[in-house]
């Protein structure tokens, strides 16, 4: 499908290197990604998202629905309004939202990945690209591990996608073996494998808590569930191990429980490392070659002080990078969202850190 698109100024504005690892690109109406499907799937596919927990108020910035029309996310021009140029964004991480992952019907599921990875590769990455700032994530349909695999080696030499994604809702730890061939071919190719929140308890996924919250309010507190349980199973199951070159991206997810739960990890290790003969290090110790994790959502305590102290626990100099989560509601302003951090610090986070791991 070609697409005739002239409404995308290429800015002459100075950038001041900041790559923001969580943006998010929306169709501008469901017909869109439709057009990229084969039947039955068109017909089928009707859209996505979290069911029942969903914002009650708004789920993205009052200020980001575009003044031509379409949802928040979906006009490139305002987009770059908004984020690109007001903030000096060198590169935006784009992070499709396509809710893939939750259907009983893995054929289902592998075609609206597909599909979003055509429509992301002719729009956002193609036509609305002229600048190159936008790098892209290839969506899968992890519950079928062979067909995602298919997909990764369909796309892996792209220019402008640089990772994986999938969403943290899964039927079990990532890190089990029936997951190894999209990992495989992740390392294959240097391509991260991100994880980000959004079909957690929703179609075939088990909800990570004991039971369904009764509010959104306590659902999106406790997103950092899944992310934890996930990395403790990469790295238990070894999963680094196996294959030294892959790295994973935890998105959105919380950042302060990192500390504490390699910690308490490190500790169980002591005691039963003959459980896991095949892991060489401390847990704690696959975090700086294999772990990214984005800022958005940042915990942020009433004393800075206490941020920065958790920041350093976490090594946050060689893992975190900065993400905005643009344009939903919680969205983390380059600007506001830490406090005074040293220069080399804030250079890491906010550029260093992601340059190496997408080759920027």
């Amino acid at each position: 499908m070609s697409l005739q698109i002239d409404n995308v100024v290429e800015s002459t504005k100075s950038r001041s290197g900041i790559i923001d690892c969580d943006v998010h690109p929306y169709p501008k109406n469901t017909d869109e990604i439709r057009s990229y499907m084969k039947q039955p799937w068109r017909d089928r596919y009707s859209g996505g998202g979290r069911g029942f927990f969903g914002n009650p108020v708004h789920g993205s910035r009052l200020d980001a629905n575009p003044p031509h029309g379409g949802p928040a996310g979906s006009d490139p021009a305002f987009l770059q309004e908004q984020l690109l140029d007001k903030y000096g964004i060198a590169h935006a991480i784009l992070l499709p939202r396509a809710f893939c992952n939750l259907h009983p019907d893995p054929d289902f599921g592998t075609a609206i990945a597909a599909a979003f990875n055509d429509w992301l590769a002719d729009t956002w990455l193609g036509a609305y690209n002229a600048h190159g700032v936008f790098k892209g994530s290839i969506t899968i349909a992890h519950q079928d591990p062979l067909a995602a695999a298919r997909e990764i080696e369909r796309w892996a030499g792209h220019t402008h996608f640089v990772q994986v994604m999938t969403d943290s809702g899964a039927r079990a730890p990532f890190g089990q073996r029936h997951y190894l061939p999209i990992y495989e071919v992740c390392a294959k190719y240097g391509l991260p494998f991100a994880i980000h929140p959004g079909t957690d308890g929703m179609g075939i996924n088990i909800q990570p808590s004991p039971g369904y919250p009764t509010h959104y309010i306590e659902w999106h507190t406790c997103l950092s569930l899944g992310f934890q349980a996930h990395l403790v199973s990469f790295i238990t199951e070894g999963v680094f191990e196996r294959f030294p070159d892959f790295q994973v991206v935890l998105v959105e997810g919380g950042v302060s429980w990192l500390p504490a739960l390699m910690w308490r990890l490190d500790q169980e290790y002591k005691a039963l490392r003959y459980e896991v003969p095949w892991l060489k290090r401390r847990p704690s110790d696959y975090l700086r070659d294999h772990v990214r994790i984005s800022s958005q959502p940042l915990e942020r305590p009433d004393n800075d002080q206490y941020l920065l102290q958790m920041l350093e626990m976490m090594d946050a100099e060689h893992i975190l990078m900065f993400a905005s989560d643009y344009p939903h509601w919680d969205f983390d302003s380059p600007t506001r969202a830490f406090p005074r951090l040293p220069e080399s610090l804030r250079k890491r986070i906010f550029h260093d850190n992601a340059a190496e791991l997408y080759h920027l």
